[in-house]
């Protein structure tokens, strides 16, 4: 099992910056990825950014590439996502979710993760 806790959502002026954190505990040592979705009010869920535990790969949303970066902190088991350029469409609940199977690649698929955390607001105001 693994335990993901997501940190560091608030309220932004469009422009602005902000820093995701994602705190995993229990078996941290199984994570193969962590990825980063996000759902607006009345929105589907959708992929945001994916890196691999070993943080040799990454992979990004084509609305978000250019602007976000995401990493990890092997020692701390913490993913961040790092978000710049913030414009009020990036307004949504964040979430970040953990892959314990090793595969070839980075997913964006939701269902391919299977431990997520509880989410973070995220507000940017124009």
């Amino acid at each position: 099992q693994v335990q993901l806790v997501e940190s560091g959502g608030g309220l932004v002026q469009a422009g602005g910056s902000l820093r995701l954190s994602c705190a995993a505990s229990g078996r941290t040592f199984s994570i193969y990825s962590m990825a980063w979705f996000r759902q607006a009010p009345g929105k589907e869920r959708e992929f945001v950014a994916a890196v691999s535990w070993t943080g040799s790969s990454t992979f990004y949303a084509d609305s978000v590439k250019g602007r976000c970066t995401i990493f990890r902190d092997y020692g701390r088991n913490t993913g961040y996502l790092e978000m710049d350029s913030l414009k009020p469409e990036d307004t949504a609940v964040y979430y970040c979710a953990a892959d314990l199977t090793r595969r070839i690649g980075l997913s964006r698929s939701g269902a391919t993760y299977g431990y997520w955390g509880q989410g973070t607001q995220v507000t940017v105001s124009s």
